[in-house]
C-alpha cells in the first residue's frame, strides 16, 4: 500500500509548492480564471495532438497552446479592459475547442475526462521526476529574473512560467486539479490572514491532497476529483466560517 502511495503524494507535495505560489500571485492581482484559461489552452492543444495527431507532437502542441494563451493574457494586461471578462472569454474559447476536436474521436471523452482530472495514483515516477525538474528551473526563474523586469515582459514572463507549469501539471493531474492546488491553499491562508500565507497555503494544500490520495486509495473514488472535491469542500467551509458578515 504504502509503495502505491508514496508517488502520488510525493507528485501533491511538489505541486502544491510551485501551484501556490502561482495561486497567491494571481489572487493578488485578482484575475481568478487566469489558471483555468490557460489550462484549457494546455488541455486544446493535447486534444489537437489526440484528434488530429495520433499524440504524436503531444507536449509540443500542449505547450503552445498554453504559452500562445498566457502571451494574449498578459498582452491584455496591458490593455484598458474588463480583464477577468476576456481571460472568462479565452476559457469558454478553449473549453468549446477541446469539444469540437473530440466530436468525432472514439476515445474523446474518456480523453476529455482525463484532462480534467486525472488518476493520479497511477502516475509513473519517472513523471514525477520529470515534473519536478521542469519545476525547479521555473522556480529558479522567479527566484533570479522575475524581480529584475518590469512592465509587459514581466507579464510576459510571469504568464509563460504560469503555462509551462500549467502544461507540465495539466498531463499529469488534469485541469480541475491544477485549479484546486493553485487557488484553495492561498485562497484559505490569506482569508485566515496568516503572517506567512504561503507557507500556510503549503500545509493546507498538503493536508487535502494527501488525505484525498489516502482516501480515495481506501474507498476505490478516482483520485483527482477526490482532491478537487477534499480542496474545495474544505476551502469552502474555511472560508464561510470565518468571514466576516458583510455590512448592508
Amino acid at each position: 500500500m504504502i509503495d502505491i502511495l508514496l508517488t502520488p503524494i510525493a507528485l501533491v507535495i511538489i505541486l502544491v509548492m510551485l501551484h501556490s505560489y502561482f495561486g497567491m500571485e494571481i489572487l493578488k492581482r485578482g484575475i481568478i480564471f487566469t489558471d483555468l484559461a490557460i489550462a484549457q489552452f494546455a488541455a486544446l492543444g493535447s486534444s489537437v495532438s489526440l484528434g488530429y495527431f495520433h499524440e504524436e507532437y503531444f507536449y509540443l502542441l500542449t505547450l503552445s497552446f498554453a504559452l500562445f494563451s498566457a502571451f494574449l493574457i498578459a498582452f491584455a494586461s496591458t490593455r484598458k479592459l474588463h480583464l477577468e471578462a476576456f481571460i472568462g472569454i479565452l476559457y469558454v474559447l478553449g473549453a468549446s475547442g477541446i469539444m469540437m476536436v473530440l466530436s468525432h474521436s472514439a476515445e474523446g471523452m474518456e480523453h476529455f475526462k482525463s484532462l480534467l482530472a486525472s488518476d493520479i495514483l497511477f502516475t509513473p515516477p519517472s513523471e514525477v521526476l520529470k515534473s519536478g525538474i521542469i519545476y525547479s528551473f521555473i522556480a529558479l526563474a522567479l527566484y533570479f529574473l522575475y524581480p529584475k523586469l518590469s512592465g509587459f515582459l514581466k507579464e510576459l514572463l510571469f504568464f509563460s512560467l504560469l503555462a509551462i507549469t500549467v502544461t507540465s501539471s495539466v498531463a499529469l493531474a488534469g485541469v480541475f486539479v491544477v485549479f484546486v492546488l493553485l487557488i484553495a491553499p492561498p485562497f484559505v491562508a490569506i482569508s485566515l490572514e496568516f503572517k506567512r500565507p504561503l507557507l500556510y497555503s503549503f500545509f493546507f494544500g498538503w493536508f487535502f491532497g494527501i488525505s484525498a490520495i489516502v482516501i480515495s486509495y481506501f474507498y476505490d473514488l478516482p483520485t483527482g476529483y477526490s482532491v478537487v472535491f477534499l480542496g474545495a469542500f474544505l476551502t469552502a467551509i474555511i472560508v464561510l466560517a470565518t468571514s466576516k458578515k458583510e455590512k448592508i
